[in-house]
């Protein structure tokens, strides 16, 4: 005859049970967040947040460092469906329209909670451009993010003139626009 399971191992599994169901109702909220959200972002015609992280290679990235230039800020974390969507659409637009003396930058912040969730989702998407780590979320929280994937263009004088939250099929083609590429064709090699 069998005995039952311990007790410790059944508290075990309903504990993991509860983490588990937590944790996707967390995700799906922030993900039914973006797809809900009508309110611009309150940073529109302001002045960017300054912010400084580590990025996934190890240097120090600050706002600041991109002075001159258009900056696309997106924050995303790797559990998150619609992020993967994005980062995918916004990586291709890099490749093709991003130069050397580009006068444009993406950033992609990721709010993972642990850098190795952030650095598997970079490498497996293969992300061209930096990847910053906000594990203590200061940095999305200065720029009131309340769902992802949310997109902010800050211009060349560091001024936040608009915001995308949620995944949309056009993106790439309404980024091409603000940042001014012409005749962008995302099926192209972009020369």
């Amino acid at each position: 005859m069998r005995s039952p399971p311990p007790l410790r191992l059944i508290a075990g599994v309903a504990a993991l049970a509860l983490f588990n169901l937590w944790i996707t109702w967390r995700a799906k909220a922030i993900e039914m967040g973006a797809r809900l959200q009508t309110a611009p972002s309150p940073l529109i015609g302001k002045p960017a947040p300054e912010f400084a992280a580590e990025s996934l290679d190890g240097k120090r990235i600050s706002l600041s460092d991109y002075g001159g230039k258009t900056l696309v800020a997106t924050f995303w974390a790797s559990w998150c469906g619609p992020c993967r969507l994005e980062l995918p659409a916004l990586a291709k637009l890099y490749q093709q329209q991003h130069k050397a003396d580009s006068l444009f930058e993406i950033l992609a912040i990721s709010i993972d909670s642990a850098r190795q969730n952030a650095a598997g989702a970079a490498k497996t998407l293969r992300l061209p451009f930096p990847v910053l780590l906000d594990l203590d979320n200061r940095i999305s929280d200065a720029y009131h993010v309340e769902a992802i994937p949310v997109m902010f263009v800050i211009d060349r004088n560091g001024k936040v003139v608009s915001s995308h939250t949620g995944f949309s099929m056009t993106l790439d083609f309404m980024l091409a626009q603000e940042l001014g590429i012409k005749n962008y064709n995302p099926v192209g090699d972009g020369k």
